[in-house]
């Protein structure tokens, strides 16, 4: 049973296109997804629902091209209460992320049949095994930061008859005592790339991972230098993950809270939705956040409406009424102004996706530019903590 769903898991990524090499086409149709997530999380009205092995529906979940929340606040009973109880509220803090997005990074990694790699959040652990089928388990190092995380996954693992290197530690940090390697693959998204895993990597091997940024996240793919010095691509193939947990951003219900009491300082009409600047399908999206870094989304509950909140405490209404979009701004800056003069200028510049950016990555001084690195087109990439 397991192997004929694995088997359809994998034809249908090949069909999507997001799984063309026979080796890793291989290694989705031998890996049961199921071992690494007997139980996980659906949503339920304003909380999570415990869904468990022999549940109704359980296997058709497990073998669907979606995300499967397994922990919430770091928190190993709150599956417990949830079953127990009925629908908890919380954060997603462990997945078993997409499929497509699995394949898609995989490949990515363009690992050959022998590379030594070091994985970044080993979360259930199924994303490790995929690796461990393709390149044998003594080539896969993996970390996270959580050691309940670690001790399922090695669990798993073995069950599957794989026993790659397991750690617990600081994704962050890497793995200085295995390194060096040659790829680097980070299942969990990062404001700035981290220094280490780019001296843990070969001069000519790469990191793939997710960029953790309220607007326009998405893949990078980075050829490492000596040092810490790497430069790559932002990837045109779109993929988003749960931060790294040092990582995270500020809580934007928490900023919009703050702006209560807040008057505006204007309210006009404008012309561009909020949707050309925050939904990842816009191609205005990923210029949009190098324009607004640091801008996060924040959302009152009421019908039509978005808030831009910025933790300097600008902000930004985006309301439609009868028809009509109409914003409302206050704080320090017109954050709305700035969106506007962005689409504009993404315009002039031939409205540029996200494929023609790049990244350089020189230790702590990190930097996105437009079609080549001495492009005079740059913007500072996040911060490293």
């Amino acid at each position: 049973m397991a192997l004929d769903r694995s088997q359809a898991l994998a034809a249908r990524l090949r069909r999507a296109g997001v799984l063309t090499e026979r080796a890793w086409l291989d290694a989705f149709e031998a890996v049961p997804r199921e071992v690494f997530v007997p139980r996980f999380f659906t949503a339920s009205g304003d909380g999570w629902r415990a869904v468990s092995a022999g549940d109704d529906g359980w296997l058709d979940q497990v073998y669907s091209d979606q995300v499967l929340v397994t922990q919430l606040d770091g928190d190993d009973s709150a599956w417990e209460r949830a079953r127990a109880d009925g629908p908890v509220p919380g954060t997603p803090t462990c997945s078993s992320s997409m499929p497509t997005i699995m394949a898609i990074m995989l490949e990515e990694l363009r690992t050959g049949d022998h590379a030594r790699v070091l994985e970044v959040g080993t979360g259930t652990g199924y994303n490790t095994a995929l690796l461990c089928h393709r390149l044998g388990d003594a080539n896969v190092s993996t970390v996270d930061v959580d050691p309940a995380l670690v001790r399922t996954a090695t669990a798993a693992l073995g069950r599957v008859g794989h026993h790659p290197e397991c750690v617990t530690g600081d994704g962050a940090r890497g793995l200085p005592g295995s390194a060096p390697f040659d790829r680097v693959l980070c299942t969990c998204a990062v404001s700035a790339i981290p220094p280490d895993w780019v001296a843990q990597t070969r001069p000519g091997g790469l990191i793939v991972t997710t960029l953790n940024r309220p607007i326009g996240a998405g893949l990078v793919r980075l050829v490492a230098e000596e040092g810490t010095l790497a430069h790559g691509r932002v990837l045109a193939k779109d993929g988003r993950f749960m931060p790294l947990r040092a990582h995270r951003l500020a809580d934007p219900a928490q900023l919009l809270s703050g702006l209560q009491d807040a008057e505006a300082r204007e309210t006009r009409r404008t012309s561009l939705p909020v949707s050309a600047v925050l939904s990842p399908s816009s191609p205005l999206e990923f210029f949009a956040s190098l324009e607004l870094e640091g801008v996060l989304p924040a959302y009152s509950g009421d019908a039509g409406v978005v808030y831009l909140v910025h933790p300097d405490g600008s902000w930004v209404r985006h309301a439609e009424q009868h028809g009509k979009l109409v914003v409302s701004q206050g704080g320090p800056r017109n954050l709305w102004d700035l969106a506007e003069q962005a689409r504009v200028r993404w315009r002039k510049l031939g409205k540029p996706g996200r494929a023609r950016f790049g990244v350089t990555v020189d230790g702590d001084r990190q930097e996105f530019w437009l079609d080549n690195a001495s492009s005079q087109h740059r913007w500072q990439l996040g911060s490293v903590l």
